[in-house]
């Protein structure tokens, strides 16, 4: 019989396979001013390039979508897509935020509406808090299953986007305090601790989607006393697990994945 440290580690070296996977299904380029952004699958924006509101111009040639605008006029042409898409249910949740949009460089050069990110394969960033109280356990969350995504999993201290307006301190900032109540300056010893990357089909907009994104994670020490509690309803409760339980939970599947990928990274920084 396996120990949990060895389930765990089979689970985690499946992970990261899992993490890394090719499209489901053929997918062109998506260029905006000449510029790659994203990827659409095959068939997706034929109906949506005629109706385009705004006078934008989407069109299909060379080998890609291409959407022809101003300087400046980029992100109002990305988000009349994004209203495309959802007139035809073929985006994600909606979520009224807005998500940068770099170009191959990672520059960014637009802003586009969250529930589309997926269906364009635009490249998103996001940033997870990997919480221990002094004696080592570690905080964990249970997401409120009401949540569009993973609802009823367990979670890192703090998961979220990293939106248009934010850098990555300014978001690591804002999700810490909305999910657990905690300001990043009454934390001990926070340290940016590793990133994990993901490129894989997404269920989003009825499977045409695909993920690319980069999770910058951090570490942090919560002091003695200083418990975190939710702000915006998105968690159902917190947890502090010592590091065996926690093992145990992401290999029985309990954790979403990119928190156990997560988790795998600190713990493999932590050896």
């Amino acid at each position: 019989m396996s120990t949990p440290a060895q389930t765990f580690a089979g689970w985690l070296a499946a992970a990261r396979v899992a993490a890394q996977q090719p499209p489901a299904q053929a997918r062109l380029p998506l260029l905006v001013a000449v510029q790659v952004v994203g990827s659409v699958a095959e068939g997706v924006l034929d109906t949506v390039a005629p109706a385009l509101e705004g006078g934008h111009r989407l069109h299909r040639e060379a080998g890609g979508w291409h959407l022809d605008v101003p300087a400046g006029q980029a992100t109002a042409g990305l988000n009349a897509i994004a209203a495309a898409l959802r007139a035809r249910s073929l985006c994600g949740p909606w979520r009224n935020e807005q998500l940068a949009v770099p170009n191959a460089q990672g520059e960014v050069i637009a802003t586009v509406e969250r529930g589309a990110v997926r269906v364009l394969g635009i490249a998103t960033r996001a940033v997870h808090l990997v919480g221990l109280a002094p004696d080592g356990r570690m905080w964990v969350q249970l997401r409120s299953r009401t949540k569009p995504n993973n609802p009823g999993m367990w979670d890192t201290l703090m998961g979220g986007m990293v939106s248009a307006a934010d850098t990555l301190d300014e978001a690591l900032a804002r999700e810490t305090w909305e999910e657990a109540g905690l300001h990043v300056s009454d934390l001990a010893q926070v340290a940016h601790g590793g990133h994990v990357l993901f490129g894989r089909p997404s269920r989003e907009g009825g499977g045409i989607g695909y993920m690319v994104e980069r999770i910058d994670w951090f570490r942090a020490t919560v002091p003695e006393g200083m418990d975190p509690a939710n702000q915006d309803g998105e968690v159902e409760r917190f947890e502090l697990l010592d590091l065996g339980e926690v093992r145990q939970r992401v290999a029985q599947g309990g954790f979403t994945q990119e928190a156990g990928l997560v988790i795998g990274g600190f713990l493999d920084s932590s050896a």
